[in-house]
């Protein structure tokens, strides 16, 4: 291959210059910056299962089907994980493809270019990072009120901003310091711990499922398809920019309804992509990354629609709990006993959750590092247990504060955007490099390219412009930043960059 050609169309210091996926691998097999490869089928199955089954599935279900979809918020669950197997469809060609850390950031710069994969790189950092700090204070919710079961009582200050009177949420910044410390020793043993954990988590929601059908009263399922209501969505920066774009109000309730929901419940499938992020630790990953990312996209989907569908006819939508709707129903049932292990259900859950996004955020981390785009005395591994611990480190102390101080409301929607964003560039890439690299290797191929891709981009951008006007303005804002970040320091340490004419690939 010609120098020239590898870096892409522009000229050797341009930023839309490509990294070829021959290159993208062989940096992985430099010692100093190697992962260990450890991973198999089923730890990334895993993986996925313990990072999607958490906040969406205990607390979405109620919120959605009480002022949005109502018994049809099982249907939500369905275009929500239509969207997302869309995506999933293109990770999988690009992960068995591109076994590399580094997810949609890696995937990009082997495809569009430099300055996009920046700029996805730089997404993915805020989604991870928000993610994981939005399930650390969902998390000590759950466990102060299994504490609160039990006579035992945090101060007021120590409860974090969503109490009143709390300034800092203790148990959310240990949560997030401790699961550094894991991932520090080792991905091995987070798979392990998470294994143990998942477990614990499916149980519960199996419990919900097969104990609550027993309890179901089909009179709660009328009507199925509530009747359309105008969504009271505010003005301005209030407002979902499909209404402010195109003079459309979404509906409440009602069959636009659905699709309103689903852009809401989407935050329950958000995470898969994470399992991307650990291709370059996976032992095969052109077979094991399509059958992890795909098989626990499936697993989950069909607990969400089992879950919904019982909740919704255990208990009339209109009277379901927006914080606790699980538990509550048990309740509401007479069987007040179900609440508490679903409770310690859900806070268990919600440990993998964190730490399986912490992993992700990290892993793309250290492939940016590794690329120059970021100072590269982060992309060197632990001499001993061969994992990025430079920026678990950092990431992990700066997010355990940001969980800490932060409410979780002013986080949940950027991280939706974030996750939408990546999965467009995504389907984009497969297409581009369907067209520059006909003769590469796939051991996962997409079907239907480009019109799969191109319904997936479509699908996602659809969602976001279900989502408020101020959570893009939130989001275009850390995309500047993160444009200047790139032409002060990344562009011009960019490893690919200082190859320039002379690259030997």
């Amino acid at each position: 291959m010609s120098t020239q050609q590898d870096l892409g169309p522009d000229r050797p210091g341009g930023v839309f210059r490509t990294k070829t996926v021959e290159q993208s691998i062989r940096d992985t097999e430099e010692p100093e910056h190697a992962l260990k490869k450890s991973l198999s089928a089923w730890d990334l199955t895993v993986f996925g299962v313990g990072v999607i089954i958490g906040t969406g599935i205990f607390v979405l279900t109620g919120k959605v089907a009480k002022e949005t979809a109502g018994p049809a918020t099982a249907l939500a669950f369905v275009a929500a994980g239509v969207v997302c197997a869309l995506a999933a469809l293109c990770y999988a060609e690009f992960a068995s493809t591109v076994p590399v850390a580094g997810s949609a950031y890696t995937f990009s710069y082997a495809s569009i270019g430099e300055l996009p994969a920046w700029i996805i790189g730089w997404d993915l950092v805020l989604e991870f990072a928000l993610g994981t700090a939005v399930v650390a204070v969902g998390w000590s919710g759950y466990v102060r009120s299994l504490m609160d079961n039990v006579g035992w009582h945090l101060p007021a200050a120590l409860e974090g901003p969503d109490v009143p009177g709390g300034t800092f949420d203790l148990l959310a910044f240990l949560l997030v310091l401790l699961l550094t410390l894991i991932l520090v020793i080792g991905v091995k043993l987070s798979a392990r711990i998470t294994a143990v954990v998942v477990a614990i988590k499916v149980a519960v929601v199996l419990i919900v499922i097969i104990a609550g059908a027993f309890f179901i009263n089909s009179d709660n399922y009328s009507p199925f398809i509530p009747p359309a209501v105008e969504q009271e969505s505010g003005s301005g920066l209030n407002a979902p920019m499909v209404q402010l774009m195109f003079g459309y109000a979404p509906t409440n309730f009602g069959v636009m309804g659905i699709f309103t929901a689903a852009s809401v419940v989407f935050f329950a499938f958000i995470g898969f992509d994470v399992v991307a992020t650990a291709a370059e630790e996976t032992k095969r990953p052109q077979r094991d990354m399509p059958r992890g990312i795909l098989g626990s996209l499936l697993i989950c989907t069909v607990l969400y629609v089992a879950v919904s569908i019982v909740v919704t006819g255990m208990e009339h939508y209109t009277k379901l709990s927006t914080s606790a709707p699980l538990a509550d129903a048990f309740k509401s049932a007479g069987h007040p006993w179900y609440a508490g292990v679903i409770s310690f259900g859900a806070a268990v859950g919600l440990t993998t959750v964190c730490m399986i996004l912490l992993l992700g955020q990290t892993r793309v981390f250290f492939a940016m590092s590794r690329d120059g785009l970021l100072p590269r005395f982060f992309s060197v591994t632990h001499p001993k247990f061969r994992t990025p611990y430079r920026p678990t480190i950092l990431l992990g102390v700066v997010i355990a504060i940001v969980a800490g101080f932060t409410s979780i409301n002013e986080l949940a929607t950027l991280v939706n955007i974030g996750t939408l964003f990546a999965f467009v560039v995504v389907a984009l890439g497969v297409i581009v490099l369907r067209r520059s690299r006909p003769d590469l290797h796939r051991a996962f191929r997409t079907p239907w390219v480009p019109f799969l891709p191109i319904v997936s981009i479509a699908a996602s951008v659809w969602l976001m412009l279900n989502l408020p006007a101020e959570t893009w303005l939130r989001f275009f804002i850390w995309m500047v930043i993160g444009f200047v970040v790139y032409f002060l320091y990344g562009r011009s340490h960019s490893r690919l960059g200082k190859l320039g004419r002379d690259a030997p690939f």
